[in-house]
């Protein structure tokens, strides 16, 4: 019993060790009226996980409410999944960004993403969005 519960110990640190974690967010533009604020950038935050070099999942924050999402990578164009922890199936967004290296472990990534299911008068309204990232 003490070999299983070092091997697992071990093969857990492995993974913690090898993992690489992102910290991730979308700048919201200020209104017309508005000043730019620090929570402009604070208010979309979220954490990611890469599980290989092709699939990244984790959680970001929506107002007060947590989405969950996957990206699935291209080289540096990836297509993206996010749904509300609740209602996924009926919040869907599905989009497309790309991930720029801008200086070591930061990232800019514009993209693009709209709902997967249409509004009560049949519209699809996307959302054009400048994020983050910083990875670990």
């Amino acid at each position: 019993m003490k070999k299983v519960f070092l091997m697992t110990m071990f093969a857990f640190a492995t993974i913690i060790a090898s993992a690489q974690f992102s910290v991730i967010t979308t700048v919201n533009m200020a209104e017309e009226n508005e000043e730019w604020q620090m929570s402009n950038l604070t208010d979309n935050m979220g954490v990611g996980y890469q599980v290989n070099s092709k699939i990244m999942v984790g959680a970001v924050k929506s107002g007060e409410e947590y989405n969950l999402f996957g990206r699935y990578y291209f080289n540096d164009i990836y297509v993206s999944l996010q749904a509300p922890t609740d209602s996924m199936t009926d919040n869907l967004k599905l989009g497309v960004g790309y991930s720029y290296n801008v200086w070591k472990s930061l990232y800019i990534e514009p993209n693009y993403s709209m709902p997967t299911k249409e509004n009560a008068d049949g519209t699809r309204e996307g959302e054009f969005k400048l994020g983050v990232a910083y990875k670990f």
